[in-house]
C-alpha cells in the first residue's frame, strides 16, 4: 500500500491551488516546460497511446498569432502569461501504437478503422492528459491559468494546418500573481455529486 502525500502536498495539488488570471514578470526556461512533460508524462490514458499534444507558446509574434484567435477577454490574461500551453492532441494517435503498446500492436488497426472511436479517444485522453499537464506544473511550484475562450478553427489552422493535430483547451502557466486573485469559489458536495450504489 501506498502511504499518501502530505497535507502541504495536497494544499499545493489542490485545496489552496488556484487558476490564475495574472502573472507576475518572470520568464519560465525550456528545461522548466521539459519538467513538466516528463511529470505529466506517467499519467495513465487508455492502451498508454498517450494523444496529447502541447505546443508551448512564448513572447514574440507566435504569440501575437496566438492572441488573435482569443477571445477578448483572455488577451490580457495571455499577454501577461510567460508561456501559454495549446494543449493539443492527436488524431493519428494509434500510429505510435507499436512504441507505445507493443505487447498489442493489433490496436493500432482498431482505431485506424474508425475514426469516430479514434477521435473520441483522443479527447477524452487528451483532456485527462491535460489534467495531468496542471498537477505536474503544480507540482513542480507553477501555477496555471487553463482557459477556453478561444476560436478553435482559426488556431486549428494557424498553427496545426496540414498536422493531425487538434487543439482542446489553453493553459496559461508560470508564476501566479497571488495579489491579484479572486475569493475562491465554492464547489458542489459530496452529496450534491455523486452516489454510493
Amino acid at each position: 500500500m501506498t502511504n499518501s502525500i502530505s497535507s502541504d502536498a495536497i494544499k499545493q495539488l489542490f485545496t489552496e491551488a488556484r487558476t490564475h488570471r495574472s502573472w507576475l514578470p518572470k520568464e519560465m526556461s525550456d528545461q522548466d516546460l521539459k519538467n513538466i512533460y516528463e511529470l505529466m508524462k506517467w499519467g495513465p490514458t487508455s492502451a498508454n497511446l498517450c494523444p496529447a499534444r502541447i505546443l508551448f507558446i512564448k513572447n514574440g509574434p507566435e504569440k501575437e498569432k496566438l492572441i488573435m484567435c482569443l477571445e477578448p477577454l483572455n488577451v490580457d490574461k495571455v499577454k501577461e502569461a510567460p508561456v501559454t500551453a495549446i494543449i493539443a492532441y492527436d488524431q493519428e494517435f494509434y500510429e505510435q501504437t507499436k512504441k507505445l503498446f507493443p505487447h498489442a500492436p493489433h490496436f493500432r488497426d482498431l482505431y485506424a478503422s474508425d475514426k469516430a472511436h479514434a477521435e473520441t479517444t483522443a479527447f477524452r485522453n487528451g483532456s485527462l492528459q491535460g489534467a495531468y499537464f496542471i498537477l505536474a506544473a503544480r507540482a513542480l511550484g507553477f501555477d496555471c491559468g487553463p482557459m477556453s475562450g478561444f476560436h478553435k478553427q482559426k488556431l486549428d489552422e494557424t498553427f496545426f494546418s496540414g498536422t493531425s493535430w487538434k487543439s482542446n483547451f489553453l493553459c496559461n502557466v508560470g508564476y501566479g500573481d497571488k495579489t491579484k486573485l479572486l475569493p475562491r469559489l465554492p464547489r458542489l458536495s459530496f452529496e450534491e455529486t455523486c452516489k454510493i450504489i
